[in-house]
């Protein structure tokens, strides 16, 4: 059995052949069309979505195996019963069993009493998926280990995928963050961390942003981020070919503005694709 609940549950060599297998798939989804076949994979959503929902429910349909979409107040996960017994049922019925959660403990009590594999579609440490398609498509502009990308803004769940897997693999990261709202121990060792967002975009391959306030969270905090809005102008200290990334969705004039969202080197739209192809190949890697 293969969880994944974070970036780091995949070995580089793991990772590397799912993100290769993902560009395959892209360029070629019907010669993959019935690795599945027979399988049966659950979908449970704490939180709202709209690229997950599409993406992976798609995706497990396009591998030939069957979505079960499950929502919370279906089930009463901790309410109506406990998140132990619902994994012990959820077991029987599925060969894999993925999650987007509130609260990352959740996966983990499931992990912990399910055999079939779990994976994280979202929770409020990792959003592992996310990266596996941010990687991907840096790696349609440029090779990973030869790329510096600058993160602007909340140091979240996001953030912290994309340290962990474009650092595995060989690329640097840097954050611009206020004070306080960094990435966390453990991450910040290993990106360049600044306060200024000038400094981490200066000659950047990439420049990433994600909302300033995730669901759920206060407003209070987004006073801090306005300096870190990734404008045109911000956006032109990065190198001249930088593409920019944003895991969606965005609230235009905050975080990032029209301008950027639309440039000839905005990759947004691309990244979202991605988002099915990187599930796809991930599936087929715990599930195959």
């Amino acid at each position: 059995m293969t969880n994944f609940l974070a970036v780091a549950d995949l070995e580089l060599g793991d990772l590397q052949a799912v993100l290769d297998m993902a560009a395959a798939m892209k360029k070629n989804p019907a010669d993959y069309a019935s690795v599945l076949t027979g399988k049966s994979v659950g979908l449970f959503f704490e939180k709202p979505s709209n690229r997950t929902r599409l993406s992976c429910e798609v995706g497990t349909v396009q591998l030939g195996a069957h979505p079960v979409v499950v929502k919370p107040d279906e089930i009463g996960m901790g309410s109506r019963e406990s998140a132990e017994d619902v994994a012990r049922v959820f077991d029987r019925y599925l060969d894999v069993i993925a999650m987007r959660v509130f609260d990352h403990s959740t996966l983990m009590t499931v992990a912990d009493h399910a055999e079939a594999p779990v994976i994280n579609m979202l929770s409020d440490v990792e959003h592992p998926l996310q990266a596996l398609a941010d990687c991907q498509t840096l790696a349609e502009h440029r090779p990973i280990a030869e790329s510096t990308v600058a993160f602007i803004g909340d140091g979240n769940n996001v953030c912290r995928s994309l340290i962990s897997a474009v650092t595995s693999l060989g690329g640097t990261v840097r954050v611009a963050a206020p004070d306080g709202y960094g990435p966390g121990p453990g991450y910040e060792d290993l990106v360049q961390l600044t306060t200024d967002p000038r400094e981490a975009v200066a000659g950047a391959d990439a420049v990433y942003t994600d909302v300033w306030v995730s669901m759920g969270e206060s407003d209070h905090k987004r006073a801090a981020f306005d300096p870190y809005r990734v404008d045109g102008d911000l956006f032109s200290g990065a190198d001249d070919d930088a593409i920019f990334l944003h895991c969606l969705p965005a609230h235009r004039g905050e975080e990032v503005t029209d301008e950027v969202m639309e440039h000839s080197r905005s990759r947004v739209f691309d990244q979202a694709e991605n988002r099915m192809h990187a599930y796809k190949a991930l599936l087929a890697h715990v599930a195959g």
